[in-house]
């Protein structure tokens, strides 16, 4: 192999070793191990790999539940929808923020999902969904916020649509975990509030530290009402 074939593959390499794609690799290899296992749609094998399940965070405290559901789903539809979309948006925003900016954002959306589904529903829920809809937060921020740049403002134009549908549909299929969205969306803005984007001289650091306490309160907020909720 020449020298100008080996630059090509290494950039090649270089340029796929996103945090999106690591993110995507692990729901999918989680997911090829909760089949074998016995199923995705299996309830049991959910709750043993990590899923949403309101009595374990309660009473077992197994507080890591906010953060593993982000990477199970339950089937192969579930899965494929969430990693093309992951795949797509997820490396195009992690271009324009950067990639620790998009690790933490990503993870603290997810979080405040599922923390938003424990408090309102009872259900076992998994799935990517949640940081997926903080990835619409991110864009709802940069568009607003910073909507004086021409190329974030295009941004918001071009997902408004998608958003508004992705809404709707939550509203309207019972099978959706409606509040993990909304929990996410609303998680995606705050966070991306707080670490914004590289360069951004328009945020003051007083700004940020009034949505870092906005996201800590919603946060305890919606964990009091869930663990209200659950009964023995």
């Amino acid at each position: 192999m020449n020298y100008w074939k080996k630059e090509r593959y290494k950039r090649m390499i270089l340029q796929n070793l996103t945090v999106t794609n690591g993110f995507l690799l692990l729901q999918i290899i989680l997911f090829l191990l909760m089949t074998v296992s016995g199923g995705s749609t299996n309830p049991s094998v959910l709750v043993y790999y990590g899923a949403k399940y309101n009595p374990y965070i309660v009473f077992l405290h197994q507080y890591w539940r906010f953060v593993t559901p982000i990477f199970l789903h339950i089937g192969l539809e579930h899965i494929l929808m969430n990693s093309i979309f992951l795949y797509f948006l997820g490396n195009q925003l992690e271009s324009i923020i950067g990639s620790g900016r998009f690790f933490i954002i990503y993870l603290l959306s997810g979080i405040i999902g599922n923390v938003a589904s424990f408090a309102f529903s009872p259900s076992i829920s998994a799935g990517a969904s949640t940081s997926l809809f903080g990835l619409f937060g991110i864009i709802l921020y940069l568009s607003t916020k910073h909507g004086y740049i021409r190329f974030f403002k295009e941004l918001g134009m071009q997902y408004k649509a998608l958003l508004i549908m992705n809404l709707a549909s939550s509203f309207l299929l019972s099978r959706v975990d409606l509040y993990g969205h909304i929990g996410g969306l609303v998680g995606g803005y705050l966070a991306t509030s707080i670490f914004s984007f590289s360069g951004d001289r328009y945020t003051k650091v007083y700004q940020r530290v009034i949505f870092m306490a906005l996201y800590v309160i919603v946060f305890i907020v919606l964990f009091f009402i869930g663990t209200k909720k659950v009964v023995l």
